[in-house]
């Protein structure tokens, strides 16, 4: 095959792999759509001249491959997923029991940037994959087997939003109209029919619990703990403030920590570079990253030795906003036609305001030597 065949050629296996980019996780279609793609054709590397001798058309197709492949470079098994994801596991696994006894639930509970949702949807896309695989796609009744349910809460969902947002997922017939309660019993009905056994709760944060709504959805997680043969699997930022696990002295306090005394606090934390242990971990992701970057100039060192302090200073060592600032980069090197990363090219793209407040401190400290990112490395 020629070189200008190859970038068509691969324009074409994409094709053929399910597109991801115009689905919604709230509705199970797209949720499996995204559980049971096939991995993501990479662009093949190509020298400088490789890149001249393509024509145009070849060329917008490379680059819009690469586009694509730049933005989806994740997720990255850091050492916080793989810790994360043995959690689950261990709780998922042991509420393998019968319908009779109460499953315990998962709370993740950490701050934005983390990878939070990256993470659970990596552990749901594999726990999704393998329950098919034991089971079946269909039931013994002859319904469709959705393993997994996601649904996302904002600040106004109460039981009726929250149970609406169930049957969407599922695309039940009598989602329109009903009562809190009708609403429940149907969704209770999709989970059973679907041999559901893990219901995400994304952005329970949102939620405000000290409002009719917030004890109101407090409790619906009691009933579902109690009558849905589901692990309940709920993602948020301060839900400890929020006091989801605390015991409380009134009785609003009460309704709301029973939720938590069923449930497992799980967190997951940024990086950090104080310890040996820290800069090894660092210096492991950013080599797997470089190794996924498909620049025409890349060469060793490109990110994990010429970029590790500054990229550490301009993440503050939070994994979203390091890929944020990634994807970022690698379409402007390749809109520009840089070609590579490096610090000059790095300053012209903005990255989230949180991580560009933090920059500058962090910046004069590695300048002092009082940080050091680098394994072997030690600080002044």
């Amino acid at each position: 095959m020629t070189t200008s065949k190859r970038p068509r050629a691969q324009a074409e296996k994409a094709d053929l792999r399910s597109r991801l980019d115009h689905l919604t996780l709230s509705r199970k279609e797209g949720f499996g759509r995204l559980a049971e793609a096939p991995p993501r054709p990479r662009p093949e590397s190509l020298s400088r001249g490789q890149l001249k001798s393509l024509g145009e058309a070849a060329l917008a197709e490379y680059d819009r491959g690469r586009r694509k492949w730049h933005a989806n470079l994740g997720p990255l098994v850091t050492p916080q997923m793989e810790e994360l994801h043995e959690d689950l596991s261990d709780i998922f696994d042991s509420n393998d029991q019968d319908s009779d006894k109460v499953k315990g639930g998962i709370a993740l509970d950490a701050f934005p940037g983390l990878g939070k949702t990256t993470a659970v949807l990596a552990f749901a896309r594999k726990l999704h994959r393998r329950i098919i695989q034991e089971e079946g796609r269909y039931t013994q009744e002859g319904h469709e087997r959705w393993p997994v349910c996601r649904v996302g809460l904002t600040s106004n969902t109460g039981m009726r939003d929250f149970n609406r947002s169930i049957l969407e997922y599922y695309g039940h017939p009598g989602r329109f109209r009903g009562t809190a309660a009708e609403f429940g019993y149907r969704a209770l009905g999709s989970v059973l029919s679907a041999e559901t056994e893990l219901l995400i709760v994304d952005d329970l944060h949102f939620l405000k619990w000290r409002n009719k709504n917030g004890i109101e959805v407090s409790n619906h997680f009691k009933y579902i703990a109690n009558e849905f043969p589901v692990t309940l699997l709920l993602i948020g930022v301060g839900l400890e403030k929020r006091g989801l696990f605390s015991e409380g002295e009134d009785f609003e306090d009460a309704i709301l920590a029973q939720t938590g005394r069923r449930t497992t606090r799980l967190g997951m934390a940024p990086f950090t570079i104080e310890s040996e242990k820290g800069r090894t971990d660092w210096r492991n992701t950013l080599l797997a990253i470089e190794e996924r970057v498909v620049l025409t100039d890349k060469y060793p060192g490109m990110i994990a030795n010429e970029l590790s302090d500054y990229l550490f200073a301009r993440s503050t060592g939070h994994i979203g906003s390091l890929m944020t600032l990634i994807n970022r980069c690698c379409q402007r090197a390749v809109r520009t036609g840089v070609e590579r990363l490096d610090k000059k090219l790095l300053d012209q793209v903005k990255n989230d305001s949180a991580s560009e407040q933090a920059r500058r401190e962090l910046q004069q400290a590695f300048e002092s030597g009082r940080l050091v990112s680098q394994p072997g490395s030690r600080a002044a």
